[in-house]
Formats: structure tokens, sequence, C-alpha cells
């Protein structure tokens, strides 16, 4: 059967834009299916991405050992990124990972960055008080401290950045909704909301959370869709040199499992410092669900959790305003990214961020090109084989 294209992303958010980029620059016959960023979310009606934002942690510090490789794979690429596209996204603000002083995540994140030759200072609870005087810390914690290659990006100016050279690169966009993938006659059939059938060779799906969409697939990724609610607490223009130093913080201590980033321009030209990191989970079992939860501004028992953390650790911080906003994570069974194919030959799958994948979807991007150029990823020096999981 003839086809229209050799290779077809769905999905262009962080990871299917890096993954169109690279099999762009590979081959000729790429596509990359997906909508813009919608003009109004509460009133838009398709589909959404959590990339509509502008600030991530980026960092190589990680208690894992191969979600730290797949960053710093990335990170070592975001100059290059940037040159090549004329984009800036990244910020070199440092990143300080903090938890009780004998806890096994400070342990682990040590390990993986010296097995990683990754430069990083240590700091017991007076150094953390010396260094970062803006911070009150709860009482026992230590930190390790990540000075160069981590701060934190704009995903929304990575997507662009990543668009733009996949487009470089001869890369088609098509401005579409995938309704459905299937296999026939020996290549995959992409099928659009606006009723558009486009054909290729291989066919690889990036739609993050909504990868678990109904009849997108003959048999769904077995992933779960998480709602989160982010807190925004803006900073006022005379208060921001006192900040200015301020890296990007992960905080692990009783009761405290957040993240927060220092204050960041957006594109209401406000600062704002932002956290995250919900006190419970809400489970969003289906497309119908996820539409839905980003028309809203997230769950206000979220933000008062939110609130309440940053009145402790932030105690000076005298917010002009305080907003919040709804996102998603994905999280598969490995706690990995899935890579792979489904039971065709033709159709594979590039999903399953964990709440952790922006800073190393590049890399993350990159393997899933490479699913497709060579049927499967060569040793890449990762523990885990990125195997995907079905329902």
């Amino acid at each position: 059967m003839a086809v229209d294209f050799r290779f077809i992303v769905i999905g262009r958010g962080m990871m299917g834009a890096a993954a169109a980029k690279y099999l762009a620059r590979q081959t000729d016959g790429v596509a990359v299916i997906g909508p813009d960023e919608p003009a109004d979310r509460r009133a838009h009606e398709g589909v959404f991405a959590s990339h509509y934002d502008e600030g991530r942690i980026t960092r190589t510090i990680d208690p894992d050992c191969d979600w730290a490789l797949l960053a710093n794979r990335s990170i070592a690429r975001y100059g290059e990124i940037a040159s090549e596209s004329g984009i800036d996204f990244y910020t070199e603000a440092g990143c300080v990972v903090v938890a009780p002083v004998e806890s096994a995540y400070l342990a682990g994140t040590r390990q993986a960055a010296v097995s990683l030759g990754v430069e990083t200072t240590s700091f017991d609870e007076a150094g953390l008080k010396r260094r970062f005087p803006y911070f009150a810390f709860p009482a026992g914690s230590a930190g390790i401290f990540e000075a160069k290659g981590a701060g934190h990006i704009s995903p929304r100016k990575l997507v662009k950045a990543q668009s733009l050279l996949a487009e470089k690169a001869g890369a088609t966009v098509i401005r579409d909704r995938a309704a459905s993938i299937r296999e026939e006659g020996g290549v995959a059939v992409v099928t659009t909301a606006s009723g558009k059938v486009y054909r290729a060779e291989k066919v690889l799906l990036a739609a993050g959370g909504f990868s678990i969409s109904q009849n997108l697939l003959p048999q769904s990724v077995d992933m779960t869709v998480y709602g989160r609610t982010v807190t925004l607490f803006e900073v006022a223009d005379e208060d921001a040199p006192r900040l200015a130093s301020m890296p990007s913080l992960i905080l692990e201590a009783p009761g405290i499992d957040i993240y927060l980033l220092p204050p960041i321009r957006y594109p209401d030209g406000k600062l704002y410092l932002k956290i995250g990191g919900d006190p419970d989970n809400l489970v969003l079992s289906n497309d119908t669900d996820m539409r839905a939860w980003f028309r809203t501004e997230g769950r206000e028992v979220a933000r008062e959790h939110l609130t309440d953390i940053v009145d402790r650790i932030v105690p000076e911080l005298e917010a002009q305003s305080i907003s919040s906003a709804s996102c998603v994570v994905s999280y598969t069974k490995s706690r990995y990214p899935m890579i792979g194919y489904t039971s065709s030959p033709h159709i594979g799958v590039l999903t399953g961020c964990a709440g952790t994948s922006a800073k190393s979807s590049d890399e993350i991007g990159r393997l899933g090109a490479e699913l497709l150029l060579a049927g499967r990823i060569k040793d890449q020096g990762y523990a885990t084989d990125f195997a995907p999981y079905f329902r």
C-alpha cells in the first residue's frame, strides 16, 4: 500500500518534537501531527499538553541512575538546540536537592552524580542556611547543590525550538489531532479529528497523558495519568534582586514532597515563583476527564497545601497574588518512559513522563527516533530497556 510519509510522530510536545527533529535529520518523509496551543484554555474542547508553561526544573542530580543519564545527555545538548534555533529556553540557576540528612534519597543522588562525573556541593543544615538564606528548611535537613548544568527551562520555548529545528530538517507539521492509529495492509494508518487519513511505514505515538485516549490505539498503553495542581506566587519586581540567586529546589521531608522554581518571567510580564507537589493523587482515567481537568485551575485542596508549604519554607516572601493551574503527569509500571512497539511492528509508543522528563525530553525523543530508524533501541548504557506495557 502506498504511503504518504515514511514516519509520522503523533504529538507535538517535548518528546514528540524532539523525536521528529532527530528523524527528519536522518531521513526524508517525516511528519508530526498535533494541534497548536489553544488561545483560550477554558473554552478549548480538544487535547492539551503540559508544556504550556514557562518553568520546569532541570538537573542531572537524581537518585535514579537512568533518569540522571537521560537528563545529563539532554542538558549537554541545550546549547546546541538554542544556538541552532535561535531560541533561549534554559536558565542556569542551579538546583539544590534537600532531604533528611541520612535519607536514601540523598545517598542515591550523590551516587548517581559521582557515576556521571557531575560536580556537586554538599551542605549540612547550617550550610544550607548560609548558602540559601531565603529558604527555611526543616530541622535535620541536608542538601546537594548542582550549580552548573542545572536550573530551569521554559518547556513552551523548548518545544518551539525543537519544532523549528524539525521543520528546518524537512519535517511536515500537520496541525490536527490524531483520532485513531491502526495497521492496515502492512502500513500504519492515522485518521485525524478532521477526517484526514495519512499512511506511513511507521508511526510513533508521543501524546503524553492523552496516549491513553480511547480508540487511539487498538490496545491502549498501560499508564496511570494524574491531575496535578501547580501554584504560582507573584513576586514584586522590587523583591526580585533579593531572590536573584535562588536555585530550583527539590525538597523531601516529613509531610513535604515538592519542587519549587525561582521567580520566572511569564508571558503576562510578571514574575512568579512556582511550586508543585500535590498532597494526594487525582486519577484521570480517560481523555474526557483530562480535557475537563485542563480547563480548570486545579484543586483548592492542593493550592492550600502548597501555599502552606511556601509560607514555611520561603517565610519572607510577600506574594502580590496567588494563583494556580492544572497539568498532568503520566506514570508507567516501570517508572520510566515507554519506548517500544505495540503488537504491530509499524506502530511504536513514546510516552510516560513520570513528572520528570521535561529536562530529559531531547534524549528521550532521540531514543524514540532510534526505535523507528533501527527497529530497536541499541545499547545506550541504560539499565532499563524502556519496554512498553499495554492493557
